[in-house]
């Protein structure tokens, strides 16, 4: 293994950095543990031992000793490009805890690990009075954590740099600007054409769960799970957390019919357990072993479930076992099943959007973020504005809290500013195809053999490989040629459905 840290200082704050890094490892069990396996009234002390090791990490974060340490290695002049990757993300951290009072940082901690509960039953009895009053100390918390970190131009920009560095609701509105329109007109032709417009009959078709685990499993298989360094569990939501480099954790979700909603979210969250697992093992135990934004690990996420599941490719290859073992599947093709799982229409939840309307499902949680943190609309309006907003942007409305305002779980965690990276990395995953295709011109051929050593090799050499050594807008004009470009989005949805 290299050893990219030489450093004395660097080395010294690494060594310190383990405890840090340890503390992160036990945060990211328990939160793991919340959603799969704690039984419910296990919440109270947990939020209490999640809420005192955050403080924890604040605690070492901003010792005195410890932050002249990296003060000192800041200094240093002959800093290598891993070394000052570190001090960077550190410096980060650091700005962050210092600024936050310890009480801010409690209060948050505590109350998200209750409200995780209290959104999953409030989703299940469509209740959003329940969840109401968790959700405005989460935004009223949300709102204090911007005052205390600082912008220049809107308070939701302090929460957007939490997730993105550097991001700002001004390059947010820029990028849906460009794209919404055009969506607009893509959406309108395929409706017009109707090949992949309409219900499709399979997504009434009921399966059996233990059945759809096998699929699931044998899938995860195909694209390269490794069972020493990954499991797979189920939540209310599918999620993927890494506990390191050597052990990610994804989970996915069985409803009982619409296979594909299951099978997609396995393979999205495969995505993001890869990026984790294909970082440079020198990495670990220290601040560059993760991504370096939510939005490049969105672009992974997407590029496995969208790239690469819902191509044509690849449908045929997984056809014969799909066929074999689901019998909802008697009866149809390939085409059938490519047709499937591309259909294109507006429908209500997030997580089951298709390519072309699922940036609208972003689009108005951005809108009703950025008017939550700046104080324009209370928490209590939510549902009202939500259906509204989805019947002007879509062109239909919820007909209850758990299909509207009630389905993501990113609020109960005290994830805002979070969404708009979804959109950036569905962007992106774009444009990591084009340029997958310049390198590998029998990309989709590799797939129809489910043959994915190079591509997840050519991905790991240019994306995973590097943590978070650099800042996002840099790694991506580094590994990909330009700055985030939607063209490359627009062109592959063209070219997919006309």
């Amino acid at each position: 293994m290299e050893k990219p840290f030489q450093n004395k200082f660097v080395l010294e704050v690494l060594e310190r950095y383990k405890v840090i890094w340890s503390i992160e490892h036990a945060m990211a069990l328990l939160s793991w543990d919340s959603e799969t396996y704690m039984p419910e009234d296990g919440v109270e002390e947990r939020s209490v031992a999640f809420s005192q090791l955050d403080l924890l990490k604040q605690k070492f974060l901003t010792e005195e000793n410890f932050m002249k340490l990296v003060d000192r290695a800041n200094e240093e002049g002959d800093l290598n490009e891993y070394e000052k990757g570190v001090l960077r993300v550190l410096n980060r951290e650091i700005r962050v805890y210092r600024l936050l009072p310890p009480r801010l940082v409690e209060e948050l901690a505590k109350i998200t690990q209750e409200a995780k509960i209290v959104w999953r039953n409030a989703r299940i009895n469509n209740n959003f009075q329940v969840f109401q009053p968790f959700l405005e100390k989460i935004f009223s918390l949300s709102r204090e954590c911007a005052d205390y970190l600082g912008y220049k131009e809107h308070p939701y920009d302090a929460l957007l740099d939490l997730y993105e560095e550097g991001l700002t609701s001004k390059d947010v509105s820029q990028i849906f600007d460009s794209i919404k329109n055009r969506l607009k007109i893509i959406l309108d032709k395929i409706q017009s054409e109707k090949v992949f417009s309409g219900k499709h009959s399979l997504e009434e078709l009921e399966y059996d769960k233990k059945v759809m685990e096998k699929v699931n499993f044998w899938v995860a298989e195909k694209l390269g799970y490794d069972k020493k360094r990954f499991r797979i569990d189920v939540s209310a939501h599918p999620f993927t957390i890494h506990m390191g480099i050597k052990d990610a954790r994804i989970t996915t979700r069985y409803e009982g019919k619409d296979f594909k909603a299951s099978l997609f979210s396995t393979i999205h969250e495969y995505g993001h357990a890869l990026y984790g697992l294909q970082h440079n093992e020198a990495f670990i135990f220290t601040p560059l072993a993760n991504g370096p934004s939510l939005g490049l690990h969105e672009s992974q996420s997407r590029f496995w479930e969208n790239v690469i599941g819902r191509s044509r490719a690849f449908c045929a290859a997984i056809y014969p076992f799909l066929k074999e073992n689901l019998n909802v599947l008697e009866n149809y093709s390939i085409e059938d099943l490519y047709r499937y799982f591309n259909i294109v229409r507006p429908t209500l939840i997030r997580v089951d959007a298709d390519e072309v309307t699922y940036n609208f499902h972003i689009l108005v949680r951005y809108n009703l973020e950025k008017s939550l943190i700046k104080g324009e609309v209370k928490v209590n309006e939510l549902p009202t504005l939500w259906n509204n907003m989805v019947e002007e942007t879509l062109g239909i409305r919820p007909k209850t809290d758990s299909e509207g305002v009630l389905q993501d779980i990113h609020w109960s965690l005290g994830s805002i500013g979070y969404f708009p990276t979804y959109t950036i990395g569905t962007i992106l995953s774009a444009q990591v195809r084009h340029n997958i295709l310049q390198d590998i011109p029998d990309f989709y051929e590799k797939i129809s053999r489910l043959e994915f050593g190079e591509v997840k090799e050519w991905l790991r050499h240019k994306i995973h490989y590097w943590g978070a050594m650099y800042p996002p807008k840099e790694l991506i004009k580094r590994m990909l040629g330009e700055d985030i470009n939607p063209e490359y989005f627009i062109k592959y949805l063209e070219e997919k459905y006309f």
